[in-house]
This record gives C-alpha cells, sequence and structure tokens, in this order.
C-alpha cells in the first residue's frame, strides 16, 4: 500500500507523485510535497490607517455604525478599550458602554 496522502480538495485515495509535487487524476488539483512552514503568528489586523492591533488595545470609532437590530449607533469617535482579536469578518470583540459587548471591523477603527 502507497502511504500518499488523500487529495485535500476532493479527498481522493488515487493520487500520484509528480517532481516534487501530489497530484490528484480525479480533479487534477497539485499541491507540494514539503508542508509549508507553520506560521505560528495569526493573521496581523489593521486599522484603518495601516497601524497592527493587538489584544488590550483602545481603539476610536471612525466612522457612524448603525447596531443591526435597534436604533443605537456608535457615533465618530467612540473610545473602545480592551478589544479582542477574533477570526472572522467582524474581527475585534469588544464591549461599548451604553451598547454591550459587540463585534466590529477593524477598518472602521483606529489606535489610540
Amino acid at each position: 500500500m502507497s502511504n500518499l496522502p488523500n487529495c485535500p480538495q476532493c479527498n481522493s485515495e488515487y493520487t500520484y507523485e509528480d517532481s516534487n509535487l501530489y497530484v490528484c487524476p480525479e480533479c487534477a488539483h497539485e499541491w507540494p510535497m514539503e508542508a509549508p512552514p507553520e506560521n505560528t503568528q495569526q493573521h496581523a489586523v489593521k486599522d484603518a490607517n495601516g497601524n497592527i492591533l493587538n489584544d488590550g488595545d483602545t481603539v476610536s470609532v471612525i466612522k457612524d455604525l448603525k447596531v443591526k437590530g435597534s436604533s443605537l449607533v456608535v457615533k465618530v469617535g467612540t473610545k473602545v478599550k480592551n478589544i479582542r482579536l477574533v477570526e472572522g469578518d467582524h474581527d475585534i470583540d469588544c464591549k461599548i458602554d451604553g451598547i454591550g459587548a459587540m463585534q466590529l471591523k477593524s477598518a472602521f477603527v483606529k489606535k489610540s
């Protein structure tokens, strides 16, 4: 039996080696034999000005943001303290005074 990995695209067991690549004959997917180096650092989350954000930072909102499902609005200049970075489209988890816990997109904040 072969010790070749299954195709990551279609999970086919009929993969084969071609120079330094694995190839799947069923879906034509090719991937390198060597695993890419592990990236120990998660992707860098940047604010609207391009500054890298970290957990615990304080940020300011740069645009009026409507709170979905209510009539509340987060006003421009609102300071948000002690942010947490999370994976996903809304990559900042925080608590805003008068509104409560919510998630923000990093594109609508700037580092204070």
